[in-house]
């Protein structure tokens, strides 16, 4: 077995700062700790601390990264997560890493504290996952197609979900239509803001697009840009809102709401993922259902597959879930008088 001496020798560090380095502990150099880490995976080195918990053949814990640890969308993928492993007596052992900093899964998935990990972080290296599914752990990104012996995708289709929702905007009569997007990093946001694109791009003697706004996939954010869409009244005429999450989506509705616009009337608002409030917001939300338990259930079903039988019976391709419009108050137009 390789030691902690042999890796700091080769990264040409003391085995003390080896041993801080490989923690993700950043009183340690990023490029010093990124080639003390890099060693330790071409060496194949284990910590002995792991070593010893090696000699069991299962630990039962299943890593979940997640990009985030607060939204309605994570607890809804969280619980589907963990229905399917309490079921197969398996725990999930959730992290959410700082910005620029993913140690945590490193520290879990080199050391194998774990038995397999569930992914859904965008930012985490994808050839850092490849080279931990070759060591033998099985992985599950959810949300992007990595194409490797021992990863498994799960995805939803962002885009096709946005292009009906758009579809729908226009067939109901509405035709200056402002796009409120998610953070840059954000692939969910990118394919929704395609999905709108294609359908009006496909469509575009019916509607027109009154501006694509940035926000942050916070209700102030959604709040925020409500105001500036009606500061921007002089430039563009909107007759509806759609927004790349419910909670931007429900923030809209607020501002509107407190300056008196009549949703469902003036304007129609359009959100995403069908969190449990959008039902309950007056009017109802209109939205576009993610299935995130099912998303999350799904995951854990192929990690616990993976971990008890042949993984030869697994798929090879992504496991990709349909959007489903959810038609509610918010964009009725049984009196609808058509802009702000």
């Amino acid at each position: 077995m390789v030691s902690l001496r042999e890796v700091a020798l080769r990264a040409g560090v003391s085995p003390s700062t080896a041993s801080i380095a490989l923690r993700g502990d950043k009183r340690v150099k990023t490029d010093t700790r990124e080639r003390v880490i890099e060693i330790a995976h071409a060496l194949g080195y284990v910590p002995n601390g792991s070593a010893r918990d090696l000699k069991r053949k299962s630990k039962q814990i299943i890593g979940v990264l997640l990009h985030d640890l607060g939204g309605p969308f994570y607890s809804e993928v969280l619980r589907g997560i963990q229905h399917r492993m309490h079921d197969s007596g398996f725990t999930p052992i959730v992290g959410c890493s700082a910005p620029g900093n993913h140690g945590a899964l490193t520290r879990l998935l080199l050391e194998q504290r774990v038995d397999g990990a569930i992914v859904l972080d965008p930012l985490v290296d994808k050839e850092a996952l490849i080279r931990i599914a070759r060591r033998g752990l099985p992985i599950v990104v959810l949300d992007r197609e990595i194409s490797e012996s021992g990863i498994y995708s799960v995805m939803a289709n962002h885009e096709q979900g946005a292009y009906h929702a758009t579809q729908y905007l226009l067939e109901e009569g509405f035709r200056s239509i402002a796009f409120i997007s998610g953070p840059d990093d954000s692939t969910h946001s990118k394919a929704r803001l395609a999905g709108f694109c294609r359908a009006l791009a496909q469509t575009r003697q019916r509607g027109v697009c009154a501006g694509i706004y940035a926000g942050n996939f916070t209700e102030d954010s959604g709040c925020e840009i409500a105001y500036q869409i009606m500061r921007d009244q002089g430039r563009h005429r909107v007759d509806a809102v759609f927004a790349a999450n419910d909670e931007m989506a429900l923030g809209v509705m607020k501002a509107f709401a407190d300056v008196g616009v009549v949703i469902g009337q003036e304007v129609a608002v359009m959100g995403f993922d069908d969190i449990l409030i959008a039902q309950y917001a007056r009017p109802a939300l209109t939205t576009v259902r993610q299935p995130m338990y099912d998303i999350g259930y799904h995951a854990a079903d192929l990690i616990c597959r993976a971990l008890v039988q042949d993984r030869s019976s697994l798929p090879t391709e992504a496991v990709v879930f349909p959007m489903q419009l959810v038609v509610r108050e918010s964009t009725k137009k049984t009196t609808f008088e058509g802009g702000i």
